[in-house]
């Protein structure tokens, strides 16, 4: 089994509850991680024998345009739609982070990370 991260993919989207910030929206940071048996492409050095970064990003950056009130339902949308379309891949591990929400308090950051196992 072979894990493959995408570490702090920045958006600039529009999500949240309140309407300001699906009007101006706001940065947010996505890390990825997918597990798959891709050992092959360990001795191939080809990439159809393992998972395309490059696919995974685009399905990040395309879930991510789609405005959602919540987080969780962005962060839902991405592990769902990979796993549907990448047969190969056994789990899928998601984590969006807006930064600098508007929470009335200096917090960073506010992270969802959700995961999903193919199901046998």
């Amino acid at each position: 089994m072979i894990e493959v991260c995408l570490k702090n993919i920045r958006c600039y989207s529009y999500h949240g509850c309140l309407k300001e910030e699906r009007v101006v929206g706001g940065e947010y940071l996505v890390s990825l991680w997918v597990w798959g048996d891709f050992s092959k492409g360990s001795d191939s050095d080809s990439l159809k024998d393992t998972v395309d970064y490059v696919w995974l990003n685009k399905i990040v950056i395309e879930e991510m345009a789609v405005r959602s009130r919540l987080l969780e339902s962005v962060a839902n949308r991405i592990v769902s739609r990979i796993l549907q379309e990448e047969s190969r891949l056994k789990k899928v591990s998601v984590s969006v982070s807006k930064l600098s929400p508007p929470v009335g308090g200096d917090v960073g950051r506010v992270s969802v990370k959700i995961s999903k196992k193919r199901k046998s």
